[in-house]
């Protein structure tokens, strides 16, 4: 028999969290077909491993490149640094389906891509994205958002019995053509109109078709309810019966920092009474998100033009200024609150909001209103990088056996329409600095536990039954790497740097990297959920 690869002395670790062992891998038609000291066998390609690391593909649990991976599908940020499996629709907001108001007005990240959006419903953006090609696996989601937009567009309502069975038919039908689950942004508008019992009747759904729930929780410290959201989210799983997976899971308030025991024994308590939670998280001290998301809820009631209309009204105006400027502070401050992206004048970007008002002679909270008038007057948002965690934290949470890792990020590209801003280092360095910092530096856990977070757990929290391991039968989804050199590069003020130490990626069967150079090829596969 003649393999299309054998990777030959390797130290193996298999992705179930047990040691490192040496062994041959031969893989054929995009599967591992023998493991172990194969001696002779004819192969297309033998890779020497002899001191390197062999590992199952890394698998991001949460990213958003739901429409970067249609501008430009090498994904080269994820493939470089040995994501192999990426899942994408998170925190309540997807690519399909778009319906309603979503469909009229386009996306702002479509838009800001050039992208037309030739699609209505799941199935059609899956096929479109299959079209274009994928250099990795994609999981898709269905986002709470696009399901009530197309519905309630951006009231701050409770639906009325034909309105929820309505978004019930949405999402029964995007879950029918592969997604895995649902994700929410309970922190975002509109999102966070919704009570808890319309998201229960919603999981009930997601239920039924054994996908997942996940869930950027309705508080993470900035609004002082964070045990609430966790308490929230606990109940969704316990009452819909659906998993939960809690997105980028933290405090990032300093008031509330000391919550974090409390926080994880909710969890760790919710799962002995059998709820299954999990949660994945970012090794990064500061968060990415827009200024818009710091907008407080009541003036983002009617959408973009309501909020533009209040902005105007001289003592409203100062109302949202007040708040805004409060949650600021909760966040860290001014001066730790980054400008990632700002298309109305991109000179600001890799500044502080406090270097921005000292620049322009303004007081900072005066500084933050005008940014956000000047981004809707645009059309488009702010990024900001806020540095608002504490390390001690970070490890807690990064220990338990529940977290895996997640990106929060993008597949981007150092060049071309997605090398635009600065954005948040974790879309190029997540996953060689989880190794790097949580193993190697900080000893807060095995190699083979952080290889089995970054794998078989994301894998069997999504049900991807043939991915996760390195075993016969499995999709050969590989990544193989030097263990004494892998870090990441990516810094905040120069975020486009592939890490250091990934040898080669091969995806379904097919060597994606070699040697640490992109080989061009795209053999990943859009996924779709069976429904159970």
């Amino acid at each position: 028999m003649e393999a299309d690869i054998l990777i030959i002395g390797g130290r193996v670790i298999d992705g179930t969290g047990g040691p490192w062992y040496k062994a041959d891998i031969a893989i054929k038609n995009g599967k591992i077909i023998a493991i172990g000291k194969i001696g002779r066998m004819d192969a297309k390609r033998v890779i020497d491993a002899n001191g390197l690391m062999v590992t199952p593909g890394f698998i991001d649990m949460h990213s958003h490149s739901d429409y970067t991976l249609m501008v430009d599908g090498r994904a080269l940020s994820k493939i470089m640094q040995g994501v192999t499996t990426e899942v994408i629709g998170n925190c309540g907001s997807s690519a399909a389906p778009v319906m309603g108001i979503l469909k009229d007005r386009g996306n702002e990240e479509s838009k800001r891509y050039g992208l037309k959006i030739e699609w209505t419903k799941m199935r059609e953006y899956i096929h479109k994205l299959e079209e274009s090609g994928v250099s990795l696996n994609v999981v898709p989601l269905v986002g709470y958002s696009n399901i009530r937009i197309a519905v309630l567009g951006y009231d701050a309502r409770e639906p009325s019995r034909s309105e929820m069975e309505e978004m019930k038919i949405i999402l029964d039908e995007a879950l029918s053509d592969g997604a895995f689950g649902m994700s929410t942004g309970l922190r975002y508008d509109p999102q966070s109109f919704a009570k808890t019992e319309e998201i229960i009747e919603l999981a009930k759904i997601v239920s039924e078709h054994g996908g997942i729930y996940a869930s950027h929780i309705r508080d993470e410290g900035d609004r002082g309810l964070v045990i609430e959201a966790i308490e929230e989210a606990i109940r969704i799983g316990r009452e819909a019966k659906v998993p939960v997976e809690i997105s980028h899971l933290k405090i990032l308030a300093k008031p509330l920092w000391d919550k974090c025991d409390e926080m994880i024994r909710m969890i760790d308590e919710a799962r002995e009474r059998g709820v299954e939670v999990t949660a994945d998280q970012y090794p990064y001290e500061a968060s990415g998100t827009s200024l818009m998301a710091w907008i407080p809820k009541w003036a983002n009631e009617g959408g973009r033009e309501k909020l533009i209309e209040r902005l105007k009204d001289k003592d409203l105006r100062e109302k949202i200024k007040m708040e805004l400027y409060k949650t600021m502070e909760y966040r860290g401050g001014a001066e730790n609150a980054i400008i990632s992206r700002f298309e109305p004048d991109p000179s600001i970007e890799g500044s502080s909001i406090k270097q921005v008002s000292e620049k322009l002679g303004l007081s900072e909270d005066e500084t933050a209103i005008r940014l956000v008038e000047k981004a809707l007057e645009a059309k488009s948002s702010i990024g900001i990088i806020n540095f608002n965690q504490k390390p001690e934290n970070l490890r807690k949470i990064f220990s338990k056996p529940w977290v895996m890792v997640g990106s929060d990020g993008y597949a981007l590209s150092p060049t071309g329409i997605l090398a635009t801003g600065i954005p948040h280092p974790r879309s190029y360095g997540t996953f060689p600095r989880a190794i790097a910092k949580y193993v190697k530096d900080e000893k807060v856990v095995t190699l083979e536990e952080c290889i089995r977070k970054m794998t078989s757990l994301p894998a069997n929290v999504i049900g991807l039954w043939s991915k996760g391991l390195i075993k016969v039968g499995f999709d050969a989804d590989i990544v193989i790497f030097d263990y004494e050199k892998i870090r990441d590069t990516a810094t905040y003020t120069k975020p486009a740097q592939y890490p250091i130490g990934i040898e080669y990626v091969i995806v379904n069967g097919v060597l994606t990297v070699d040697r640490g150079v992109y080989t061009g090829e795209k053999a990943g596969k859009v996924l779709r959920k069976k429904k159970v």
